[in-house]
């Protein structure tokens, strides 16, 4: 029966055993449509961001002098 806690478990289980990733599917397609932006729906981004971190993460640390 559609509309109820039960007819909802019934048709997740439906879906999954036609595909077993079709919520993950479902997902990736809406985080790839978002337009608010994030490394969803843009993987290039995500790949330069993680560049500039690990680089950043290596570097030395900065000297502090207490000159006054």
């Amino acid at each position: 029966m559609a509309g109820t806690k039960i007819g909802g478990q019934k048709a997740a289980a439906k879906n999954l055993a036609r595909d077993a990733f079709f919520y993950a599917k479902i997902g990736a397609k809406g985080g790839r449509n978002g337009k608010t932006g994030g490394f969803a729906a843009n993987p290039e981004l995500a790949r330069i961001a993680g560049a500039k971190g690990g680089r950043i993460s290596r570097r030395k640390k900065a000297v502090v002098t207490n000159e006054a």
